[in-house]
């Protein structure tokens, strides 16, 4: 019998099948749904609140499946490479809508970028972070701090909206890049501190996909417990603010250049800037400028005769 229970859990907040339950199970139980509604014996009109239909897996161009034969053995990929690995290539490799295509080298490709990860982890020297809103930031760090909460804010929505862990993936790979490179230009407390925080995130949006790697990478970071029990962290829109703004430069409408100013910057000084570009003088110095169209924020284009 139905009781109070059946409109707590229903309807189910995630649906994931792949194409050929369309019919079998997804149809039927809409079917079966609607008429538990229809006799009032449920309060919701659809059984599934979100539906995800998965790809499918491609082996050489064909099908995966047992009847053909060219199925992968993830027990001697577990073996070589870890089960994180093979997890990680299994949904960096395509959008879960989208057909997979297998790839024993990327695999492989997957193994070396943990490899990466885990040097990066062991050659930072952990600490417990501040609060931020204590520091005094250079425009290098703001511009690290910026990429960390705009890479935080991307892949929550491409976890929590988009359900494209693909993306996800991709996005704390650039990430980690990132933090390579001030790494490599900077070594005093406030850099590390922001290290710090960058890779906290990092491990934090890895750890649904590599879990037992970011379990122990997150207590390399100075923090006990599991990384899967953390909470999520939080996008601060301070940090979201750039004071820098790319704009670009045309001649006669056609892009020539781009330049880096202050958010702040008047259209003079734009005009000037965009004048004295090196790329732009090779165009206009046997020319001459008959208008400069300054658009705030965008562009800057020089009309010559």
């Amino acid at each position: 019998m139905l009781d109070a229970r059946a409109n707590y859990w229903l309807p189910v907040d995630q649906y994931i099948g792949g194409v050929e339950h369309a019919i079998l199970h997804l149809l039927y139980a809409r079917f079966y749904h609607k008429l538990l509604r229809n006799e009032g014996l449920i309060d919701s009109d659809e059984p599934f609140a979100h539906l995800l239909t998965q790809g499918m897996v491609l082996k050489d161009g064909a099908k995966m499946s047992k009847s053909k034969g060219n199925t992968v053995d993830p027990i001697s990929l577990i073996e070589r490479h870890g089960a994180d690995t093979v997890r990680m290539f299994t949904m960096f490799a395509s959008a879960p809508d989208q057909t997979l295509d297998w790839s024993d080298s990327g695999v492989e490709g997957s193994y070396r970028f943990l490899k990466r990860f885990w040097k990066q982890l062991r050659e930072h020297e952990a600490l417990i972070l501040p609060k931020m809103d204590n520091l005094v930031l250079s425009a290098e760090q703001k511009k690290m701090r910026l990429k960390s909460h705009r890479t935080l804010a991307k892949v929550t929505d491409d976890y929590q909206r988009r359900h494209t862990f693909n993306t996800a993936i991709a996005a704390t790979m650039e990430l980690l890049n990132a933090i390579s490179k001030f790494s490599d230009k900077n070594d005093g407390k406030t850099d590390r501190i922001l290290v710090q925080e960058a890779l906290e995130f990092s491990v934090l949006m890895l750890a649904p996909i590599v879990p037992h790697f970011c379990h122990v990478a997150w207590q390399l970071l100075g923090h006990e417990g599991a990384a899967m029990d953390a909470r999520w962290p939080a996008v601060e829109k301070s940090a979201l603010i750039d004071e820098k703004m790319l704009i670009v430069l045309q001649i006669d409408g056609k892009l020539r250049s781009k330049i880096e100013v202050s958010r702040g910057i008047t259209n003079d000084d734009l005009e000037k800037l965009a004048l004295e570009d090196e790329t732009i003088q090779r165009f206009t110095s046997d020319r001459s400028v008959r208008k400069v169209i300054v658009v705030p924020g965008k562009l800057v284009n020089i009309v010559v005769g």
